[in-house]
């Protein structure tokens, strides 16, 4: 198995954005680990993020869009020319259609990470079809809240796992919602994901080195 995955998402936190965007950065690319660690960045935080060395980022969202009359709208090519080298799509606070993440997907270079979010078994079964690099199945109750999805549900990721590798099985599958510390990673990882997409875990943490380094701890 590649490397696990600790995917944090910026969102808007305050504590993430701005200055305060590129020191969350620079504390995950101190981090000293195997695993492979990725900043979920705002497009306002793209440039000055990706500028980190040894950082991987992926922007919150892209939208199937050419350059040209589309005010608002996130277009690829300039999120990749501004440091983007993947990117989440639907996630629970941005939820998109099916077609828009085809559409995306087709117009996304070759080997560049797309990470589609699932909050369930059935849309993670639907998403699979499509072949993107990442699922991330989050159930939207839990997002945000003090109790990992890997305690609370178990059995989503588990089964989560079971459809997409039955579907397509180079699709990754990562779990998200209520990701705190090293051992809701390592029970993902024993549920058969790949990885975590965590945010507030580590967005609202008083000591954000301590997490960050507790979260690879068990890996």
């Amino acid at each position: 198995m590649d490397a696990p995955l600790i995917v944090v998402n910026f969102k808007t936190y305050s504590t993430a954005m701005a200055n305060a965007a590129e020191e969350l950065g620079q504390k995950m690319a101190s981090v000293i680990t195997d695993a492979r660690m990725v900043a979920v960045a705002s497009a306002f935080d793209l440039s000055s993020v990706s500028s980190i060395k040894g950082l991987e980022v992926w922007s919150q969202h892209l939208d199937p869009v050419g350059q040209g009359s589309h005010t608002g709208w996130l277009e690829p090519e300039t999120a990749i020319a501004r440091g983007a080298t993947g990117t989440i799509i639907n996630h629970a606070e941005h939820k998109v259609s099916i077609e828009h993440v085809s559409t995306l997907m087709e117009m996304l270079p070759e080997g560049f990470p797309i990470c589609a979010c699932a909050a369930d078994v059935d849309e993670a079964r639907a998403l699979a079809k499509l072949g993107p690099t990442f699922i991330a199945v989050e159930p939207p109750e839990l997002i945000g809240g003090d109790i990992s999805v890997t305690t609370a549900d178990p059995s989503i990721v588990s089964d989560t796992v079971a459809v997409v590798k039955e579907v397509n099985p180079n699709v990754r599958v990562l779990c998200g919602a209520g990701v705190k510390n090293g051992q809701d990673v390592a029970t993902a990882i024993k549920l058969g994901a790949e990885g975590v997409l965590l945010a507030s875990g580590v967005t609202k943490a008083n000591d954000i080195p301590s997490v960050l380094n507790d979260l690879v701890s068990l890996l």
